[in-house]
């Protein structure tokens, strides 16, 4: 019993898994400046290309190209390696697919499943399971780290052969049905708010600074911290919070410059008595 997707099919599933291994393990793994991702782009489908064309000549044609620069985000990129294996088989099959239609569709690809990637992956999910993991860190769990490593590798996985053999089944029209989906809209938006309110969640247990003012007023003793408290708990570390934010967001300051800056406010205010 053949283990091909489809019968009209070249690839087995046991090639397009191979092909999809190497690409979430090892395409990578030999950035540079003049391709970036291109030779593991090239070493993930080679297996492909030996299998869709048994001339020599073909073949180095079909590695030179793939060979070219390229560059995207590893998980949800996985998608525009899965299409290309289906041009390419389309190809070998004699189908009106030529090299022009390949090099232009990962071209134009790369850069919108890179914004989509990034986001989600580095902003978003990265976001999430390393707060996560610190804070069960910072409260003696040692299964912190180790739960931040198998959450994300998880992930990694988990999307990227989604991704991959959705990319395989559907051919060139992937990506079009992943960007226009509402669904697709709807959970990174959700993604955003969880980690917007992981970050929050970090700010108000983590950042340690409270107002030490406190004065009489009509025979009264008036502690300020407990006024802003009254008023918005934890007020103190959302403003340095939104601080940090700004510097490193609205006047792109590095990060250095943030800690020297925190660290000289910290030190004047904490001289002059007004916060410990």
């Amino acid at each position: 019993m053949s283990d091909r997707i489809s019968e009209d099919r070249i690839l087995s599933r046991g090639d397009l898994l191979k092909t999809w291994w190497r690409w979430i393990c090892w395409a990578q793994r030999c950035y540079n400046y003049e391709r970036l991702m291109g030779l593991g782009f090239c070493q993930a489908i080679s297996n492909v290309i030996e299998r869709l064309f048994p001339k020599d000549e073909d073949r180095a044609a079909a590695l030179t190209r793939h060979m070219r620069f390229y560059n995207t985000e590893n998980n949800w990129g996985a998608m525009i390696l899965g299409v290309t294996c289906a041009l390419e088989e389309e190809r070998a099959m004699g189908k009106n697919v030529d090299t022009d239609i390949i090099d232009n569709m990962k071209s134009a690809l790369m850069g919108p499943l890179a914004g989509i990637g990034d986001s989600v992956s580095q902003s978003i999910v990265k976001t999430i399971l390393m707060g996560i993991g610190i804070d069960m860190a910072i409260n003696g769990n040692a299964f912190g780290p180790i739960f931040y490593i198998l959450g994300f590798t998880v992930y990694c996985l988990v999307v990227s052969y989604t991704m991959f053999f959705s990319g395989y089944k559907t051919g060139r029209n992937a990506v079009t049905k992943l960007l226009s989906s509402e669904k697709a809209k709807g959970l990174t938006g959700a993604l955003k708010i969880v980690s917007m309110m992981v970050i929050g969640a970090l700010a108000a247990g983590n950042i340690r600074a409270r107002i030490i003012i406190q004065g009489t007023f009509a025979e009264s003793k008036v502690v300020l911290q407990s006024v802003l408290d009254s008023i918005l708990p934890k007020m103190v570390p959302l403003a340095i919070l939104i601080l940090v934010l700004y510097l490193l967001r609205t006047k792109k300051k590095s990060a250095i410059f943030v800690l020297l800056t925190l660290f000289i406010i910290g030190f004047v205010l904490a001289f002059l008595n007004i916060l410990g």
